[in-house]
Protein backbone atom coordinates (compact mmCIF):
# COMPACT_ATOMS: atom_id res chain seq x y z
CA UNK A 1 0.00 0.00 0.00
CA UNK A 2 1.39 3.65 -0.63
CA UNK A 3 2.17 6.31 1.86
CA UNK A 4 -0.94 8.03 1.12
CA UNK A 5 -2.98 4.70 1.36
CA UNK A 6 -1.63 4.21 4.81
CA UNK A 7 -2.13 8.39 5.76
CA UNK A 8 -6.10 7.59 4.63
CA UNK A 9 -6.52 4.37 6.44
CA UNK A 10 -4.66 6.10 9.61
CA UNK A 11 -7.33 8.92 9.07
CA UNK A 12 -10.00 6.89 8.59
CA UNK A 13 -10.21 4.52 11.86
CA UNK A 14 -9.04 7.72 13.60
CA UNK A 15 -12.38 9.03 16.13
CA UNK A 16 -10.22 12.44 16.00
CA UNK A 17 -8.67 14.50 14.00
CA UNK A 18 -4.65 13.80 13.97
CA UNK A 19 -1.73 16.00 13.32
CA UNK A 20 0.69 14.62 11.20
CA UNK A 21 3.71 14.33 13.55
CA UNK A 22 0.57 11.82 15.07
CA UNK A 23 -0.07 10.10 12.15
CA UNK A 24 3.85 9.42 11.73
CA UNK A 25 4.08 7.63 14.86
CA UNK A 26 1.29 5.72 14.10
CA UNK A 27 2.68 4.52 10.82
CA UNK A 28 5.91 4.48 12.07
CA UNK A 29 7.54 6.61 8.84
CA UNK A 30 9.45 9.99 8.45
CA UNK A 31 7.07 12.79 9.18
CA UNK A 32 8.43 14.70 5.59
CA UNK A 33 6.81 11.48 4.12
CA UNK A 34 3.09 12.09 6.29
CA UNK A 35 3.47 15.79 4.86
CA UNK A 36 3.78 14.76 1.42
CA UNK A 37 1.22 12.14 1.11
CA UNK A 38 -1.33 14.72 3.23
CA UNK A 39 -0.54 17.45 0.59
CA UNK A 40 -1.80 15.57 -2.10
CA UNK A 41 -5.05 13.67 -0.34
CA UNK A 42 -5.77 17.02 0.40
CA UNK A 43 -5.29 18.25 -2.74
CA UNK A 44 -7.46 15.21 -4.19
CA UNK A 45 -9.99 15.96 -1.41
CA UNK A 46 -9.94 13.03 0.17
CA UNK A 47 -9.22 14.59 3.70
CA UNK A 48 -9.88 18.12 5.36
CA UNK A 49 -8.39 20.00 7.99
CA UNK A 50 -11.15 20.77 10.49
CA UNK A 51 -8.27 22.95 12.41
CA UNK A 52 -4.63 24.52 11.53
CA UNK A 53 -2.09 21.25 12.10
CA UNK A 54 -4.73 18.96 11.90
CA UNK A 55 -6.46 16.22 9.35
CA UNK A 56 -9.12 14.47 9.33
CA UNK A 57 -10.64 12.00 6.61
CA UNK A 58 -13.39 13.50 4.30
CA UNK A 59 -16.73 12.31 4.76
Amino acid sequence: MSIEGKVLEALQTSDEAMKSGDIAKVLNVDSKEVSKAIKKLKAEGKIESPKRCFYQASN
